[in-house]
C-alpha cells in the first residue's frame, strides 16, 4: 500500500433509520472536520429561530464522538429534549491511485469498501414514544431546587479540609512549671 495514495471518500447514501419524520426535518451531517462551533451556530439557529421541532445528528468513523458532543451541548442549552439514538454501519468507498505504476501501463486504482460505525440521534420537542430501542427522555428540570445538586451540572467535589486539618497534630508535652 505505500506506492497507493487516496485519492477519494465517498459515503453510501441511506435513509435516516426514523420512520414517521415530518418532512423538511433538519439533518446535521458531522464530518470529521466539522467544526464544533459551527454547527452549533446553526443547529441553535434552527432549533430557535426557526422553531424546528425536530432536529438530526448524524455521523460515522472518527465523526461519531464529535456527533455525540453536538448534542449533549444542545440537549443542555436547550433542555426539555427528547432523544432517540440509533447505531448502525454505513459502507464507506475509498478509491486509492497508484503511485508508480506499471511502465507503459494504466495507473490502476483500487477500490476499497470499509464498513465503518455509524450513529444518528433525534433530538425533539416534542414527547416521543418511550417504548423505543435508544429512547431517552429529557432531563429534570430543576424547579426551585439547589442548583449545585443538579445532575446535569455534574458532580461536586467538597472543598478541601482547612489546612490546619492536613497537618499532622504536635503532642502537647508539659513542662516542668505547668499543672
Amino acid at each position: 500500500m505505500e506506492n497507493f495514495r487516496k485519492v477519494r471518500t465517498s459515503e453510501e447514501e441511506s435513509p435516516l433509520p426514523f420512520p414517521d419524520l415530518p418532512p423538511g426535518v433538519v439533518e446535521m451531517k458531522v464530518k470529521e472536520g466539522s467544526k464544533i462551533r459551527n454547527l452549533m451556530s446553526f443547529a441553535m439557529a434552527q432549533m430557535e429561530l426557526k422553531g424546528s421541532r425536530q432536529i438530526v445528528f448524524s455521523g460515522c468513523g472518527r465523526a461519531v464522538t464529535k456527533t455525540i458532543t453536538c448534542v449533549e451541548i444542545m440537549k443542555r442549552k436547550l433542555g426539555g429534549l427528547h432523544q432517540v439514538t440509533k447505531v448502525r454501519y454505513k459502507t464507506l468507498l475509498e478509491v486509492w491511485e497508484n503511485q508508480d505504476p506499471p511502465p507503459g501501463g494504466p495507473a490502476e486504482n483500487l477500490t476499497v469498501h470499509k464498513n465503518v460505525p455509524s450513529i444518528c440521534i433525534l433530538l425533539s420537542r416534542d414527547p416521543l414514544d418511550p417504548n423505543q430501542t435508544g429512547y431517552q427522555p429529557p432531563e429534570p428540570s430543576e424547579v426551585g431546587g439547589d442548583p449545585s445538586s443538579s445532575p446535569a451540572k455534574g458532580l461536586k467535589r467538597p472543598p478541601p479540609p482547612p489546612r490546619d486539618e492536613l497537618l499532622p497534630k504536635k503532642p502537647q508535652v508539659a513542662g516542668p512549671g505547668s499543672p
